[in-house]
């Protein structure tokens, strides 16, 4: 089992930054690729970034060149640091972990809300 909790949303202008964390806890060492996704009101939820356990990370178009993802496996949590935020940026943001072994699984985050006004 792996549980994951977010922390680091909030209120934040347009053109500022904000940075979340994702702290995992359980068995960890399971877990291969691990991300972040955001769902805003009325829409699905997407994939925003994420990074495997070799580092390599994968960022949606979106938000390429504006967030960078990042973990600190001292720590077990993953960051995600986002500049020059706009409003469409605003939307629950989820953690996500993923495992291949024993058998494929992902775990959710409860969210937290990122809102950026104008």
């Amino acid at each position: 089992q792996v549980q994951l909790v977010e922390s680091g949303g909030g209120l934040v202008q347009a053109g500022g930054s904000l940075r979340i964390s994702c702290a995992a806890s359980g068995s960890t060492f399971r877990i291969n690729v691990m991300g972040w996704y955001r769902q805003a009101p009325g829409k699905q939820r997407e994939l925003v970034a994420t990074i495997s356990s070799g580092g390599n990370t994968n960022y949606a178009a979106s938000v390429k060149g504006r967030f960078t993802i990042s973990r600190d496996n001292a720590k077990n949590t993953v960051y995600l640091q986002m500049n020059s935020l706009k409003p469409e940026d605003t939307a629950v943001y989820y953690c996500n972990a993923h495992q291949m072994v024993p058998y494929s699984n992902d775990y959710w985050g409860q969210g937290t809300q990122v809102t950026v006004s104008s």
